[in-house]
């Protein structure tokens, strides 16, 4: 019994966790991409969405602040949007250095800053346009408000936050029905059953969704008064907000 509760679980993409243990340490760096784009719907597209939204923020001189930067891959999609611009700085942080060490591969550009913080702890710098791509999720809920908090008071004063978030359904009849269109896609991606329920085992207590108004009451309790959903594809959402 001992050695099957520590037994590592198979997740998908040459990826193992343990139950309740799953974290972007290690050699996730390696398969995110391509793990991500198999596991969130519309992935690609919400990258799509998110760079013709800045146009809208990021102005000459303006500064772009990614949370949960990963490997990279959004950002530099933003560098390649924007460079057009005249000295648009670029700020990653991530809390996994092998993370980091992806993206400085992938980004070589002196506008670009990365570094390893944990935004719990951090306070984040003056922005005008601050991404948080399905990263939110993974904060314990005892300290997401104080992010939300930071997030908005590192805000230049009509700037924008957009947050993309796995969300669980409104009552126990939705949530049913939300699951079990997901666990049909992870299938349709090539995912077995059994990595299916590994995944499901290793993020457990480690990935909390909240509902779409649990989500908006953080934001609005931080201090955002001008919130919309700009993308819902089951149980995947898009926030936008201007301070």
């Amino acid at each position: 019994m001992e050695s099957n509760l520590k037994k590592k679980l198979k997740v998908g993409d040459n990826l193992k966790s343990g139950r309740g243990s799953w974290d972007f340490g290690g050699d996730v760096s390696k398969t995110f991409v391509e793990h991500a784009k198999k596991s969130i719907m519309g992935y690609e597209e919400g990258h799509q969405i998110i760079c013709k939204l800045s146009d809208f923020f990021c102005k000459d001189n303006n500064t772009i602040l990614d949370i949960g930067v990963s490997t990279g891959e959004l950002l530099k999609k933003m560098v390649k949007h924007n460079n057009h611009k005249k000295n648009l700085k670029y700020i990653g942080i991530d809390n996994q250095k092998n993370m980091i060490a992806k993206a400085k591969s992938e980004l070589k550009n002196r506008a670009v800053r990365l570094e390893v913080s944990d935004i719990t702890k951090k306070k984040l710098p003056k922005n005008e346009f601050t991404i948080s791509y399905y990263t939110l999720q993974f904060i314990p809920p005892k300290y997401r408000q104080k992010v939300f908090d930071n997030i908005y008071s590192s805000l230049s004063w009509g700037g924008g936050f957009v947050m993309f978030e796995k969300v669980r359904g409104s009552d126990a009849r939705f949530q049913d029905i939300m699951s079990n269109l997901y666990v049909n896609f992870k299938t349709e991606m090539g995912f077995s059953a059994s990595e299916i329920l590994g995944k499901a085992e290793s993020i457990k207590g480690v990935l909390e969704p909240f509902s779409t108004d649990g989500n908006i009451g953080l934001l609005k309790r931080a201090g955002f008064v001008d919130v919309m959903s700009i993308y819902k594809n089951i149980c995947f959402e898009g926030f936008f907000c201007i301070k």
